[in-house]
C-alpha cells in the first residue's frame, strides 16, 4: 500500500495547489474489491482510510510546526515586532515631548499673568512698571534701554565697552563687569519687533523660564524612562516657586538669564552620560553640552563657581571609574574650550583665569597622567595618588593665580562664615547679612516637607545612595563596569547618570544648608531627581533586590509601583494645590510705592543731568534705571572695588563728623546725598546685622559693657543729626527734597559757615 502524503509547498503557493496534490495522489493509488464487493481506497478499508487521515493530519501539524520555526517566518514576525516597537518608541516620543513643551508653555502663561496681577503691570506708567524691577535688579534693564536709544547697535555697544556716565569718576567696561550680553543679543532682536520694550524684554525673560522647566521635565524622563516623572518635577517645581526661583519680583537678575542654560546644560549632561545612547545621539549632546557650557559662562559673573561644583561631581565619577575615561576627556575639552572662548568674549576677564573650574581641569589633566603611569599599583593606592594629585594641583594653581587682595578677601569672608574667626571689617560682615550668604531657616524644609517632595527625596537619595556605594565598592575590589544592565539587575547605582545626580544634589544640598542662596540651585534639581526616582521601575526593584522579595515577581511589582505611586502623588498634588495656584491669579494684590515715584520724578525734573547721586546701592540701582544719572556704587556685591565705595557712602548712617562724611562725598565726585529713613531709623530684631550696627563695629564706636552692647562716639549719627538743620551740617549740605522715605541733599561746592 503507497503510504498517503500531503506535501505542503512553498509558502507563495496556496492551499488549492495542497488539494490538488493530494487528490492525484489518491487517483494513483489502485482500487481493491473487498469481500463484500465494495471498492476500497487505497487497498484497506474504513480502518485503514481512518489511520491514512489521521497520519495526514499529524503531518499537516507537525509541518505546520516546522514552518512556524522557519528561518522566514521568524523574519517576518521580527520585522513586525521591530516596526510595532518603533511606533511605540515615536508614539512616547511624540507624547512626551508635546508633555514637555506643554508644561513649559502653561509655565510661562502662569509666571506672566501672575507678575502682571501682582505688580498691575499693564495699566502702569513706564516709569511705576521699572521701580516694580526689586533688588537693584533694574540696573541691567538700564542698559538695555541704553542699546535701544543708541543710533545703532554698533555705536551702542562701543559706549558701553567705555562706560564712563554711570560710576562716578571711573570708566569701566560695562558689558564686562555686569555679564550685558543678555541685553545685548535681546536689544538686537528687539530691533526688528514693535513691541513695548518693557514687554519685550519681561516675555523674553519667562520665555527662559520655559526652556528651564522644559529641561528639568526632559532630565527627569530621561533617568526614569517615562515622561510622567517630567510632569511630576515640573509640579513640584511650580508648587514650590518661592524656592525655586526668583523671577516673579527680580526679572532682570543674572541668576533667571544664566540658570536656564544650566538647566539644559544638565539635562544633556545626563544623557552623555548615559550607556545606551546611539554615537549620533552622544554626539547631539555633547555639542550641546559645549554651548549651554558657554553662554552659562557669558552670562553670569558667578557660573564658573557653579561649574567648579559640577566638576567635582564628575571627578569623583572619574576617580572611582564609574564613566569610560573617554567621557571624562570628552568633558574636559568641552569645558576648555567654553573656557577659552568665555575668556574672549569677556575681554580676557582675570576671574575666568584664576576660576577653580582651571585649575580643576588642569589638575585632572596631571593627575590622570600621574595614574596611568602608575597603573600597576592597586586600585585604592591609585585612586587616592589620583585624588591627592588633583588636590594639591588645584589648590596650587588657585593660590598662584588669584589675585591677592581678592584671595585674602575670600578666605577672611569663609572663615567668618564657619565660625574659625571674627573681624569687624564692614564688608565681610555686610555680605554675611545679606540674605542668600545665610543659614536657611527651618521654614524652607517645612514648606518642602508640606509639597510632599523632601521625604520622598531622602528616600530616593538613599537608595541611590547605597547603590552608588555598592557599586564603588564593587570598583575598588576590580570588578569591571558593567553597560548592559537589564531591570531584573536592581542595580540602580551602575547608571552613571544616576551617580552623577547623587553627587549633584549631595554637594548643592552642602551648600544650600550653609547658604540660603543656592536653594535656587539646589530646589529644582530635588523635584527633579525625586521626580525621577519614584517612577524609575529601576529603584524599586533595588529595593526588591535588596528585600529579596519572593513572594510577588518583583519586575512586575516594581513595574506597578514605579505607575502607581506617582499617579497617587500626582493626584493628591492635583486635588490639594492646584486651587491655591489658580487662586494666586486672582488675589488682588497692590505694589505700590508713591515714595520712590516722587524722588524719581523729583530728579528727572529738577536735578541736572550731570549730577551724581549717593545713596544705599539698591536705590541708586533704580536712580540709575529711571533717571541714568550717574552714581557713586552699584548693587553689585562680586566686585571688591564697588563694595569699598559702597561702605564708603554708607558712613552717612555712623556717627561721625560732617567734616568726614563731606571729604567722603566730594573724593566720590557726589553732588547729592540721600539719606532713607527706613535704613537711619531701623528697627529689626537681628540688630548685629543693621547698616548703623556693622558700620559702628568698623568705625570702632561700639562699647562692651557688662554683657551690655552700645554705641558710643562724640558725634552724633551723622543722618539724625543732618536733619536738624544746625551748624556745622548746613556748611557742608543743603536740603533740597524730603517726603516720608527719602531726604535728599545737595553736597555744596561752596562751604558757607554758619553760626
Amino acid at each position: 500500500m503507497t503510504e498517503l502524503r500531503c506535501r505542503k509547498t512553498d509558502s507563495l503557493e496556496g492551499e488549492n495547489d495542497e488539494e490538488l496534490e493530494l487528490e492525484s495522489t489518491h487517483a494513483r493509488e489502485p482500487v481493491h474489491a473487498g469481500d463484500d464487493g465494495s471498492a476500497a481506497v487505497g487497498g484497506g478499508g474504513d480502518d485503514e482510510q481512518q489511520e491514512d487521515e489521521g497520519e495526514v493530519k499529524e503531518e499537516d501539524a507537525r509541518q505546520k510546526r516546522e514552518e512556524s520555526n522557519a528561518p522566514g517566518s521568524s523574519v517576518k514576525r521580527s520585522k513586525c515586532s521591530s516596526a510595532s516597537g518603533l511606533l511605540q518608541r515615536l508614539a512616547r516620543l511624540f507624547f512626551g515631548c508635546l508633555a514637555a513643551v506643554a508644561c513649559g508653555v502653561l509655565y510661562a502663561t502662569y509666571m506672566s499673568l501672575y507678575h502682571g496681577r501682582k505688580f498691575w503691570f499693564s495699566i502702569r506708567q513706564d516709569l511705576e512698571r521699572e521701580i516694580t524691577f526689586q533688588g537693584g535688579s533694574g540696573l541691567y534693564y538700564y542698559y538695555y534701554k541704553h542699546m535701544l536709544t543708541a543710533p545703532s547697535f554698533e555705536r551702542g555697544f562701543y559706549e558701553l565697552t567705555l562706560d564712563n556716565t554711570t560710576v562716578s569718576g571711573q570708566t569701566i567696561n560695562a558689558v564686562e563687569r555686569f555679564s550685558l550680553y543678555p541685553e545685548l543679543i535681546i536689544s538686537f532682536i528687539y530691533r526688528v519687533t514693535d513691541i513695548q520694550p518693557i514687554y519685550f524684554y519681561v516675555g523674553a525673560v519667562f520665555g527662559l523660564q520655559s526652556i528651564y522647566v522644559i529641561a528639568l521635565f526632559v532630565c527627569s524622563w530621561v533617568m526614569s524612562g517615562t515622561w510622567v516623572a517630567g510632569m511630576l518635577a515640573v509640579s513640584w517645581y511650580v508648587i514650590n516657586r518661592t524656592d525655586t526661583t526668583k523671577v516673579d519680583y527680580a526679572i532682570p537678575l543674572r541668576d533667571n538669564w544664566a540658570l536656564p542654560y544650566f538647566s539644559c546644560q544638565v539635562a544633556t549632561l545626563t544623557g552623555f552620560l548615559s550607556n545606551n545612547i546611539s554615537s549620533a545621539t552622544e554626539m547631539c549632546c555633547y555639542c550641546t553640552l559645549t554651548a549651554t557650557t558657554f553662554i552659562f559662562l557669558l552670562v553670569w559673573e558667578h557660573s564658573h563657581y557653579v561649574l567648579f561644583v559640577q566638576g567635582l561631581c564628575l571627578f569623583l565619577l572619574d576617580s572611582f571609574d564609574l564613566v569610560p575615561p573617554r567621557k571624562i576627556a570628552d568633558l574636559h575639552k568641552a569645558y576648555l574650550g567654553a573656557l577659552f572662548l568665555a575668556y574672549l568674549f569677556q575681554f580676557q576677564n582675570p576671574s575666568l583665569v584664576s576660576s577653580p573650574l582651571l585649575s580643576l581641569l588642569i589638575g585632572s589633566v596631571l593627575a590622570r597622567y600621574f595614574q596611568v603611569e602608575l597603573e600597576h599599583g592597586s586600585a585604592v593606592s591609585r585612586y587616592v595618588l589620583y585624588y591627592n594629585c588633583r588636590l594639591i594641583i588645584t589648590v596650587f594653581h588657585s593660590q598662584k593665580l588669584i589675585p591677592v587682595s581678592d584671595s585674602d578677601f575670600i578666605l577672611k569672608f569663609l572663615e567668618v562664615k564657619f565660625g574659625l574667626n571674627t573681624t569687624t571689617d564692614f564688608i565681610t560682615n555686610f555680605l554675611l547679612c545679606q540674605e542668600s550668604f545665610q543659614t536657611p531657616g527651618q521654614d524652607l524644609f517645612i514648606r518642602l516637607t508640606q509639597t510632599s517632595v523632601l521625604p520622598f527625596y531622602l528616600l530616593v537619595l538613599t537608595v541611590c545612595l547605597l547603590s552608588t556605594l555598592q557599586t564603588i565598592y564593587r570598583r575598588l575590589s576590580g570588578q569591571p563596569r558593567k553597560t548592559d544592565l537589564r531591570l531584573e539587575d536592581g542595580r540602580i547605582g551602575e547608571q552613571p547618570e544616576v551617580i552623577y545626580h547623587v553627587f549633584h544634589t549631595l554637594l548643592f544640598g552642602g551648600l544650600a544648608l550653609l547658604f540660603d542662596g543656592m536653594k535656587y540651585l539646589w530646589t529644582p534639581y530635588v523635584c527633579m531627581f525625586t521626580a525621577f526616582g519614584v517612577c524609575s521601575p529601576d529603584l524599586w526593584m533595588t529595593v526588591f533586590k535588596w528585600l529579596k522579595l519572593k513572594s510577588i515577581h518583583p519586575v512586575v511589582l516594581s513595574m506597578i509601583l514605579s505607575t502607581a505611586v506617582p499617579t497617587i502623588i500626582g493626584f493628591s498634588l492635583w486635588r490639594e494645590y492646584c486651587p491655591r495656584v489658580l487662586a494666586e491669579l486672582s488675589d488682588v494684590q497692590e505694589f505700590y510705592d508713591p515714595d520712590t515715584v516722587e524722588l524719581i520724578s523729583w530728579i528727572k525734573s529738577q536735578a541736572p543731568l550731570a549730577a551724581v547721586f549717593a545713596g544705599s546701592p539698591q536705590l541708586l540701582g533704580t536712580v540709575k534705571l529711571c533717571s541714568g544719572s550717574a552714581v557713586t556704587s552699584l548693587p553689585l556685591y562680586s566686585d571688591i572695588n564697588l563694595l569699598r565705595r559702597t561702605e564708603d557712602t554708607y558712613q552717612v548712617y555712623s556717627m561721625r563728623s560732617p567734616e568726614d562724611i563731606y571729604k567722603i562725598l566730594t573724593s566720590q565726585k557726589a553732588n547729592y546725598v540721600i539719606i532713607e529713613e527706613p535704613i537711619c531709623n531701623e528697627l529689626s530684631l537681628n540688630k548685629g546685622c543693621r547698616i548703623k550696627d556693622l558700620l559702628d563695629i568698623a568705625n570702632g564706636h561700639v562699647v562692651y559693657d557688662k554683657g551690655e552692647i552700645y554705641s558710643f562716639s562724640k558725634h552724633g549719627r551723622f543722618c539724625h543729626e543732618l536733619k536738624l538743620n544746625y551748624s556745622p551740617y548746613t556748611n557742608y549740605f543743603t536740603r533740597v527734597f524730603w517726603n516720608r522715605s527719602y531726604h535728599v541733599y545737595k553736597v555744596n561746592a561752596v562751604i558757607s559757615f554758619q553760626y
